[in-house]
């Protein structure tokens, strides 16, 4: 069998296909009932309404599989919990009533067949947007960061330590790596040194910090309500707040990121113990974030 042969496009050409023919075997169905024979017309639609229910569930578990095989392929994680089509008949009973209507008026669809009909579209609906969910999660800007982050950090016999995302990821991510290298400081120390050495070098940082409403760099009172908020609030760590960390505790600070190369901010202290960060542009709706890194450790229950 051909590359052709398992590709997509070629599923749902098979799928059209056997439409088709299904089409052609419900018109033969439709002429073999003899006008006025309303017993044979119910059941004729019956039957009809059964070949085009198995039809499309048989369709739906074949691109099911066909989609799964596919996010298996990539050799991303993938989780077991997408459901497969089932069959809705099985707990639906027939009303009498209904189907008395039905027979004294042959042209319209039982209400009962309607409800089964109605539920079994609401399922294969539900399934659908499950796969969608599913291939989202596995092929989404967050889950592809993440992974080419982890295999950078893997062949450094690291992995991702994962920070909170409360505006304090910058800070507890640093205050994690000093740990690691045997020099721990709080983050309310970070925040406060930090917001110190800001006040202490206006004109190193006030030409780089803007109003976000209007673009137009900072007023000195600005800069410093700034600073406050660095000091004393959950305001989130960016740039400027890596070159002062780097500066106020004199070593350099690497930041492993899933685009272009990692970089170094305080190369100038090189002699000293490097601390590593991970950025990652998706992790959070919110916006950007930092975590922190530590020794790799192999997870028995993650695919390699």
């Amino acid at each position: 069998m051909s590359d052709d042969d398992n590709s997509e496009d070629f599923l749902l050409q098979k799928h059209k296909k056997e439409r088709k023919e299904l089409q052609a075997q419900i018109q033969v169905l439709k002429k073999s009932v003899c006008k006025g024979d309303k017993k044979k017309k119910r059941e004729v639609t019956e039957r009809i309404a059964q070949l085009e229910s198995d039809l499309d569930k048989r369709h739906d578990e074949e691109l099911n599989s066909y989609k799964l095989s596919q996010i298996t392929l990539t050799g991303l994680p993938t989780k077991e919990t997408i459901i497969l089509p089932t069959d809705d008949d099985t707990n639906v009973n027939d009303n009498e009533n209904d189907d008395n209507k039905a027979e004294a008026n042959p042209q319209k669809i039982s209400k009962a067949q309607k409800r089964r009909d109605k539920k079994a579209l609401a399922e294969r609906e539900r399934n659908q947007r499950l796969i969608e969910a599913e291939a989202l999660n596995v092929f989404g800007k967050r889950n592809l960061e993440i992974q080419t982050i982890k295999k950078i950090l893997v062949e450094r016999d690291l992995m991702i330590y994962e920070i909170p995302s409360d505006g304090h990821c910058l800070y507890n991510a640093v205050s994690h790596q000093l740990k690691v290298i045997g020099v721990p400081m709080r983050l309310e120390d970070l925040r406060q040194k930090t917001a110190e050495y800001l006040r202490g070098n206006v004109n190193d940082f006030l030409p780089f910090l803007t109003n976000p409403d209007s673009d137009d760099v900072l007023t000195e009172e600005q800069y410093q309500q700034y600073c406050d908020n660095v000091e004393s609030t959950s305001a989130w760590g960016g740039a400027i707040e890596l070159q002062v960390l780097s500066r106020i505790l004199s070593c350099p600070i690497e930041v492993v990121q899933a685009t272009g190369s990692p970089y170094i901010v305080g190369d100038e202290f090189e002699s000293c113990k490097k601390i590593t960060l991970t950025y990652h542009r998706h992790m959070y709706e919110l916006g950007a974030h930092y975590n922190s890194v530590t020794k790799f450790v192999k997870d028995e229950n993650e695919d390699s």
